[in-house]
């Protein structure tokens, strides 16, 4: 019988890159799915992107996976997202089309020589020890591995929920796997129950789109994909469309709160706190008098708009009224209900940074399963599951990315430090570095690191080193000359409402200044026409580091002390609860946790600074 290296279990988003970077490095992979035709599915909005997320598309592209490539084939709308704001926030979001995507990326996989998808259940897996030895099919088939990962999405014991219409099932009509979680309690995993929810579909020919406000896309060149040579025009692009609650919203709610899962004690299991039903606001946010909702499109040639922001578990005859309510739906049709979703997840503190399950050698976990929600989470979290299996089978160090260095990174650390109790969402405010984990330079901080396993390919790398070798070039011409016209400059700083200049001006000393582009810049230095020609990535990237540069700086040194602090490991043997010294609640998380470093056990709940220092001292004594 034929072992795989690698056995992916799952064919969500984590499970696509996850398998997609197991096969790429080498390994001889499978993909065990419940379904061949929903592999890259998107059950909930179709969109890639968003606040942080949008970042993690990128990161995900330049270490070599495949996100960004498929969210750029076909979008249906992109958007730049808070570009009023700073650098450190900015980030990209993309409509997708719920068919096409999919189709991308089937296609993409099935180009994969070490890849074998296999169209069946997976409801135990074997083990000797603490080594996985392969996946037990619901055919009875056993498929033997050398390391197993799994992807479940919410799939694990998936509960359908709609008002007082409760069936087991998985996402989008799926079916649920309702097997594997008794398994994986058998082998000593512990597991919680989480939910979360999606919104009705609406037919788009019974809509009033007259009554919304238009949301176009952004009028330049974006992609996630550093590859990405076509960009859609936004004139091409779909638009979306905003509107609100109206009183008669709130008060059909109000009304019903008694018939939502949510309040009659049906669902009892943690949602996404970020991304709540709009019972859930109405009630938490009592005072506030309209909810505002965004239309979207679903597909480019077809009539389901999603209803952004309108999550419900009431009944189906309730959403009729909701939907009914909004300003342009009053004669709306309904394609498809609301429904909220409860599943299975690893509680955390089981896995390490590496996404190995500590229990065992060669069990690795990515997506959902690891109590995130999103498509860009999960997509991150396989990416690495597929990076750190191939790595240990390969006999090479496995990649952990620091909370400098990515979103991915931060998502994964908070993951083992902190846990969560809900399903977790990336958001810029988790991150302390976040100037340097930007959208424009998620090339700069891993395309080498993607390069070096082995995922991003020659011309990629090539390419990266081509673009920031004429960022830097272009730089030191703005250092060393003057701007050549000087009466296109001082028509240019009275035209922002500068007062023109007499004495001449370094290009980048200019470029600093509010509102100065470096496009326009370019324009009235003749040193920089041969550099006029950089794309918008390239720009965004040389604007950042020259205006931002003495706050990149600050927080460059701030993470250089992190890393510090990181480098300072602790024992894998250490004894916490016997620690003289220690507060019994800091005993406790330590001892789950077992952090890696001095850093890491500083960053975890319940654990203060005195314990920190308590901890540092046993240390230093035993070393001596």
């Amino acid at each position: 019988m034929k072992t795989y290296d690698v056995i992916v279990v799952g064919g969500g988003h984590a499970g696509i890159e996850a398998a997609h970077a197991a096969a790429s490095l080498g390994m001889d992979t499978a993909l065990v799915t419940l379904d061949k035709k929903m592999i890259g599915n998107m059950p909930c909005n179709p969109h890639i992107g968003g606040s942080a997320k949008g970042i993690v598309v990128r990161e995900i592209d330049a270490l070599g996976g495949l996100m960004a490539i498929a969210a750029d084939k076909h979008p249906l709308q992109v958007k730049m997202l808070n570009t009023r704001k700073g650098p450190g926030v900015q980030c990209l979001r993309s409509q997708q089309d719920k068919y096409v995507y999919p189709e991308i990326i089937q296609d993409l996989l099935g180009k994969l020589e070490k890849l074998t998808i296999i169209e069946d259940e997976v409801v135990d897996l074997s083990s000797d020890g603490d080594l996985i030895t392969g996946v037990i099919l619901a055919s009875g088939e056993t498929l033997p591995a050398k390391a197993v990962i799994l992807t479940t999405g919410t799939y694990l014991n998936g509960r359908i929920i709609s008002g007082r219409d409760i069936h087991d099932g998985g996402p989008d009509g799926a079916k649920a796997s309702l097997h594997l979680t008794a398994a994986l309690e058998r082998l000593g995993i512990e597991m919680f129950r989480l939910k979360t929810g999606t919104p009705p579909r609406i037919k788009k020919s019974t809509i009033d789109f007259s009554k919304g406000s238009i949301q176009p896309g952004t009028e330049d060149r974006y992609a996630f994909s550093y590859s990405t040579t076509y960009f859609r025009p936004v004139e091409e692009q779909l638009p979306c469309y905003l509107i609100y609650t109206t009183d008669k919203t709130l008060q059909i709610i109000k009304d019903h709160l008694k018939d939502s899962a949510l309040f009659d004690g049906t669902i009892v299991s943690a949602g996404p706190r970020y991304c709540p039903s709009i019972e859930s606001k109405v009630v938490r946010f009592f005072d506030k008098p309209r909810h505002q909702l965004f239309l979207e499109p679903e597909v480019e040639d077809g009539e389901s708009i999603y209803l952004q922001g309108f999550s419900t578990a009431m009944p189906k005859e309730v959403q009729e009224e909701m939907v009914h309510s909004l300003p342009g739906l009053e004669h709306a049709e309904i394609l498809k209900y609301a429904y909220q979703i409860e599943y299975d997840a690893l509680k955390p503190f089981q896995f390490d940074n590496t996404l190995r399950v500590k229990k065992f050698q060669n069990l690795y976990v990515g997506g959902q399963i690891c109590g995130t929600s999103g498509y860009e989470e999960a997509g991150g979290l396989g990416l690495m599951a597929g990076i750190n299996a191939s790595m240990k089978l390969l006999g090479k160090p496995e990649v952990v990315l620091g909370r400098n260095e990515a979103y991915i990174g931060v998502m994964i650390d908070d993951l083992v430090t902190k846990g969560t109790e809900e399903p977790y969402r990336l958001l810029s405010s988790r991150a302390e570095y976040r100037l340097l984990l930007r959208h424009d330079n998620a090339d700069a901080r891993l395309c080498e690191k993607g390069h070096k396993i082995g995922l991003l390919s020659e011309e990629a790398y090539e390419r990266y080193l081509h673009k920031y070798q004429r960022i830097n070039e272009a730089i030191e011409i703005m250092k060393t000359y003057n701007v050549s016209d000087k009466a296109g400059l001082n028509d240019y700083l009275q035209e922002l409402g500068f007062l023109p200049t007499e004495v001449g001006q370094k290009g980048f000393d200019l470029l600093k200044r509010p509102n100065v582009s470096y496009t326009r810049l370019a324009s009235l230095m003749d040193e920089l026409k041969d550099y006029r020609d950089l794309d918008a990535d390239a720009v965004l990237s040389l604007e950042t580091k020259v205006k931002y540069e003495g706050y990149i700086r600050n927080q460059m040194k701030e993470a250089e002390n992190l890393v510090k602090e990181e480098s300072m490991l602790i024992p894998e043997d250490t004894d916490y609860l016997h620690m003289d010294g220690l507060r019994l609640e800091a005993r406790d998380k330590l001892n789950r946790v077992r952090p890696k470093t001095i850093a890491q056990a500083a960053r975890i709940s319940g654990v203060n600074p005195a314990d920190i220092s308590i901890l540092f001292l046993q240390l230093r004594k035993r070393k001596k």
